[in-house]
């Protein structure tokens, strides 16, 4: 799922800006924690649920997924639109750092 993919890259770009070099560097195995664990992207429900929109079903179904694969059950609060926001892009961030570290890996850092 791609939903607003685009835009929790550039949080990311952002985030990334923000740090030290040396402190990626130290960190590489931690950096999706850092990065997608540790603040909330979305604060607020309201917030949230318009973030959502129309599709929030499908995030939810993509959560499910997700959780049921790696954990074998489900954790998320569907009933709160944050944790359904947050943990979304939570899982998003797990490629987006992925791929993150490869390219940084292919250029030689």
């Amino acid at each position: 799922m791609d939903y607003k993919l685009d835009e929790i890259k550039e949080y990311f770009d952002d985030y990334i800006k923000e740090q030290d070099p040396e402190w990626i560097e130290d960190n590489l195995d931690d950096l999706h924690h850092h990065a997608f664990n540790t603040d909330y992207y979305i604060i607020g429900t309201y917030r949230a649920t318009e973030w959502l929109g129309n599709q929030v079903f499908k995030v939810i179904d993509f959560i499910k997924e997700y959780e049921m694969d790696n954990f074998g059950e489900v954790h998320t609060d569907f009933s709160s639109p944050e944790s359904v926001v947050n943990m979304y892009v939570y899982i998003l961030g797990e490629s987006i750092v992925s791929d993150f570290i490869d390219n940084r890996e292919m250029e030689g850092a």
